[in-house]
């Protein structure tokens, strides 16, 4: 069965200016000269996108090179922009079966997303899946397995991550949600932090505990204590702030 391996294909789109007729940059340059031709560079790489969705693959890499030639002239070589048209281009000629060049371009992008953004990085994440693309495409199937896994990695680290910055919101949002009194908010927001705690960290981590304390003490404070006696039977260790003994209602005797 054939399968159908995804690329990460980006390309930006600016809006139009005056196109600049000059193509040679002087070697000294102000800011707003900058920006022209920065601007220039910009149109070129759009019509290299208008031309690769024709289908006119030799106009797309004209565009694509007239553009990377003022970026790097501009930018640099390891600017973040270059590498983007790098990325581009790179896609482009694997698309044309040149896959030497292909791996030229996308390699470069690679290692500059890798040194300015890190390894965790989504962008860096995008540029190990279109190189492990390329192998695949080319045969070399071990390269494209390892390639795939680091970038199954980054994403992975990268959901985590948000889940734990999600998980955080919910109790910030829980503990003003409480100082307003607005107990079943507090609690539903408390719910949810824990849940994805658990998820994170299973239920003896610290943070999960710190999630079954809040819930315990919310439930206390506004005399639910079967609830509250139900999240206190979750924390693990003895804290005396959560001591929540069983309640006994006796009849009086007459």
């Amino acid at each position: 069965m054939k399968h159908t391996i995804t690329l990460f294909f980006i390309f930006w789109t600016f809006s139009a200016c005056s196109i600049i007729q000059q193509e040679a940059l002087p070697t000294t340059i102000d800011s707003k000269e900058k920006e022209a031709h920065l601007k220039q560079a910009n149109i070129f790489n759009n019509k290299g996108v208008t031309a690769y969705k024709n289908n006119d693959y030799k106009r797309a890499i004209y565009y694509y090179q007239k553009s990377i030639l003022i970026k790097e002239r501009l930018l640099g070589k390891n600017n973040l922009n270059t590498a983007t048209s790098y990325n581009n281009i790179g896609l482009l000629y694997k698309q044309m079966g040149k896959h030497q060049k292909a791996l030229a371009y996308l390699t470069k992008a690679l290692k500059i997303r890798r040194r300015s953004l890190g390894q965790t990085s989504s962008s860096t994440a995008e540029s190990y899946n279109n190189i492990g693309t390329l192998y695949a495409t080319m045969g070399q199937k071990d390269k494209a397995i390892k390639l795939t896994e680091q970038t199954i990695q980054i994403k992975e680290n990268i959901i985590k991550k948000e889940k734990m910055d999600t998980a955080i919101s919910y109790n910030n949002l829980a503990v003003l949600q409480e100082e307003l009194g607005n107990y079943p908010e507090a609690s539903k927001h408390y719910k949810k932090a824990l849940k994805l705690n658990l998820e994170l960290f299973g239920e003896e981590h610290d943070i999960t505990q710190n999630s079954y304390k809040n819930l315990a003490l919310l439930f206390f404070a506004i005399h639910d204590y079967p609830q509250a006696k139900a999240y206190s039977r979750h924390i693990s260790k003895e804290d005396d702030t959560i001591k929540l003994d069983d309640i006994n209602v006796r009849s009086k005797k007459y």
